[in-house]
């Protein structure tokens, strides 16, 4: 699946995840007091650079710096293009 945005170098493109809703004695969080979502789901990659080789793929769920990458909305889709430096770690499913 292809969303249109191809990456270069050493980037990733990612779409951040929901932050939660509830807590875990389930009370409901307002706007403000979710936490910002830090994982993401890697939509498209870049090739690497020979310095860099690409280590993520699509479908990887990633942990990213807080403040890493920059927004962009795209066909009304709100995407986040990061370089692979700032991915903290994957997620195993």
């Amino acid at each position: 699946m292809s969303i249109g945005i191809k990456p270069l170098g050493a980037r990733v493109v990612i779409k951040k995840m929901e932050a939660e809703e509830k807590t875990e004695a389930g009370l409901l969080l307002s706007g403000s007091a979710k936490e910002k979502p830090q994982q993401a789901e890697v939509l498209a990659v870049g090739p690497g650079t020979k310095d860099e080789p690409m280590e993520l793929k699509v479908g990887d769920i990633v942990v990213f710096s807080r403040y890493g990458g920059s927004e962009l909305k795209y066909h009304g889709v709100e995407y986040t293009i990061i370089n692979q430096k700032d991915i903290l770690a994957t997620i195993e499913k």
